[in-house]
């Protein structure tokens, strides 16, 4: 059987949860970092040298980075549905999954780290204040994108969609500016009244 390592109040974690559920596919979910430990186990670092969450196992193999285990987990069970089997379209959405890490993972975890996790006496007031900056205008961009688009990548749900939409979740949650992006508000909307959203991304931060 499929299992999963991490603690379900991890955005990377709640992408691959969601992910799984989506395609119906049997998994266990072993509660790992934060309060719950175990990945700094040695047994652990061994599979994963990063000691972070999540990791998976799957027919003896292991993988590590949420995005690479959702192109694998697509491409493993999702073939025309979640994962395109267009080259051009899957290049789309793999395009897009690196523009979630490489332009919002940069302004969101400093915003939620400085605002949720972090005492108000001890917070970075500029770094979130220029997180904030960078996510709307990566925020812009992909409302542009979704102008007459229902999803991110072609007609359906794609693991483009779930990378990014659990990181916007995340924004719209965080008790900071919103600009109103109609495309993105759109999309975000129906997206997240998906039942397998629902039970794996919460509507709170922790």
């Amino acid at each position: 059987m499929l299992k999963v390592w991490g603690r379900r109040n991890s955005i990377n974690v709640q992408k691959v949860l969601w992910c799984i559920d989506e395609m119906g596919v049997a998994y266990e979910q072993i509660d790992a970092g934060m309060q719950f430990g175990v990945n700094s186990e040695p047994w652990f670092l061994a599979i994963n040298p990063n000691g972070l969450v999540p990791t998976i196992e799957h027919d003896g193999r292991m993988l590590w980075e949420s995005n690479a285990i959702l192109r694998y987990l697509g491409s493993q069970f999702g073939r025309g549905t979640l994962c395109p089997v267009d080259p051009y379209e899957y290049a789309q959405a793999d395009m897009w999954m690196d523009w979630q890490l490489g332009m919002v993972m940069p302004g969101l975890n400093p915003v939620f780290l400085g605002l949720v996790r972090t005492a108000p006496e001890k917070r970075n007031t500029a770094a979130i204040e220029a997180g904030e900056a960078r996510l709307m205008k990566a925020f812009a961009a992909l409302n542009e994108h979704l102008s007459g688009r229902d999803y991110i990548v072609g007609t359906g749900l794609t693991i483009a969609d779930i990378s990014i939409g659990c990181a916007v979740n995340r924004w719209y949650l965080l008790d900071i500016k919103h600009p109103d992006y109609p495309h993105l508000r759109a999309w975000f909307a129906r997206i997240s009244q998906r039942p397998m959203f629902r039970k794996n991304v919460p509507a709170d931060l922790s």
